[in-house]
């Protein structure tokens, strides 16, 4: 296997993404999207197929563990990240639960190309990558993908709306302020809630991909329950990590705290709800794929 390339520019939109509270709101991301979903891989017929598993953008490694306890009979899931402090995370946890023999994760760029050979995996998965890929990354990104899977492999990616539906005024505001951040910044194609999910189809269709399939979830958080507290905790992390962000990329009102003050109390509220949409595209590498030729 190759050296990991470096990382030379930080696409990420969370700042400070080595901090302590970045690593713990991503631990708690992945536990409410994977719970709130059905699982970690609930629109597959047949998952136990698969074999090598890819997880690109992994992070501390949540949902590649939780395949690995899902799944006993994938003999090898890889996670990569950039981040070194998530991959450390990882292998640690990986140690503890005692899948280390089946499950490695590695620190490489996800914007360059992999340190694996080309058809290495069966399935090659990303999850809200939205968070550093930027539109005019999606093509290359995707011939990456297939180049690493194998013929017949399944590509599959989960995005989401960017506005959470809500009862909580403030909540909705800050979502909106992130559609405008989000669009100035590159990384959805319209400055609308699904500003990014509505042109994934056509980019896996258009960069190679054949029998493009995509799943909508409905995804409802209510105050009381085990996962919409795992909801709260999640966005009261982000609306603080991700404001560095916000003031880079677009007009923050003076009262920003004030409004997100107004929606922590708003989500403690009983009657609290907030529903996400997250869509899941996928497709499969045709065997007549061939990379392309400028690929960097």
């Amino acid at each position: 296997m190759s050296k990991p390339h470096r990382d030379n520019s930080n696409t990420y939109t969370v700042q400070d993404r080595f901090s302590r509270e970045e690593l713990e709101r991503l631990l708690i991301h992945d536990q409410v999207f994977t719970t709130a979903m059905g699982g970690v891989l609930p629109e597959q017929p047949d998952p136990t197929r698969f074999q090598h598993v890819l997880d690109i953008g992994c992070g501390p490694g949540g949902w590649v563990l939780e395949t690995a306890k899902t799944y006993p009979t994938m003999s090898l899931l890889v996670g990569v990240d950039v981040n070194d402090k998530m991959i450390a995370h990882a292998q640690a946890q990986a140690q503890a639960l005692q899948v280390d023999d089946r499950v490695e994760f590695y620190n490489m760029d996800g914007l360059r190309p992999l340190g694996f050979p080309a058809g290495h995996f069966d399935l090659v998965n990303e999850r809200f990558g939205t968070s550093w890929l930027r539109t005019w990354e999606w093509p290359k990104f995707l011939q990456e993908c297939q180049r690493v899977a194998l013929p017949g492999g399944v590509i599959r990616v989960t995005e989401f709306n960017i506005c959470i539906e809500s009862n909580s005024p403030a909540l909705v505001q800050l979502g909106k302020l992130t559609i405008k951040a989000f669009h100035s910044s590159g990384h959805i194609f319209t400055p609308e809630t699904d500003g990014l999910v509505k042109e994934l189809p056509r980019l896996m269709r258009q960069h190679g991909l054949q029998n493009v399939q995509t799943h909508a979830h409905m995804l409802e958080y209510r105050a009381g329950t085990p996962l919409g507290q795992l909801f709260i905790q999640d966005w009261t992390h982000l609306f603080r990590v991700v404001e560095p962000f916000l003031r880079k990329w677009t007009l923050v009102p003076d009262n920003y705290h004030n409004i997100y003050q107004q929606m922590l109390r708003e989500m403690q509220q009983p009657d609290f709800v907030a529903i996400s949409r997250p869509v899941t595209v996928w497709g499969v590498r045709s065997s007549y794929y061939a990379p392309s030729m400028d690929r960097p």
